[in-house]
């Protein structure tokens, strides 16, 4: 997904720009790591809970654990979209980049919680032994993002509708999973 973003940014921006894009979306890097602390113990807990019965009990704690890693990375997109110049500021001075990245980062980080939401419920979904939403929702995070944004730029030219297209992208990804999470069909 972010390969193909790049691209698309390339094909219509110079170098600091990419650098810029490519400095902003790192942020979105370092959610992994922390959505992984989340996860990874959510697997043991939901499968371990379902291997007992506690049906009620293993969802809720995956959306607990997604509530969890919802809050903490909308906190850290919502500052990143109010101050991006910080983040950016720490890799480069060149203007043009950080201008593409704080532009990158005021329309995408608000939507960062809807990547920690959809990446934390595909931890408790591989515990519920239940990974057929969780990768439909990655593709159709790569459709949008990549499509979306091919399609976006080729209609309008605009790198800022590249990033509304990873925007809604992430918020694609969150809200399919969590909509699965929440159907009786995902743990009976």
């Amino acid at each position: 997904m972010i390969a193909g973003t790049t691209a698309l940014v390339a094909s219509v921006a110079g170098v600091a720009a990419v650098a810029g894009f490519g400095t902003g979306v790192r942020l979105e890097y370092l959610l992994i790591p922390l959505i992984f602390g989340i996860g990874a113990p959510m697997v043991a807990l939901v499968g371990t809970n379902l291997g007992a019965g506690h049906r009620d009990r293993a969802r809720r704690i995956a959306l607990t654990g997604a509530g969890f890693a919802f809050a903490v990375t909308e906190i850290i997109g919502l500052v990143a979209a109010l101050f991006p110049a910080a983040w950016m500021q720490l890799f480069t001075h060149d203007p043009v980049a950080i201008e593409t990245g704080s532009e990158y980062l005021h329309i995408v980080g608000p939507f960062y919680g809807f990547f920690g939401l959809g990446l934390s419920l595909y931890f408790a979904s591989q515990g519920a032994g239940r990974l057929f939403w969780p990768v439909m929702a990655g593709f159709a995070r790569l459709t949008v993002a990549v499509g979306g944004g091919f399609l976006a730029l080729y209609l309008s030219g605009s790198m800022s509708l590249v990033f509304v297209a990873v925007a809604a992208s992430l918020s694609i990804y969150g809200l399919i999973v969590f909509a699965a999470v929440r159907t009786k069909a995902w743990i009976g």
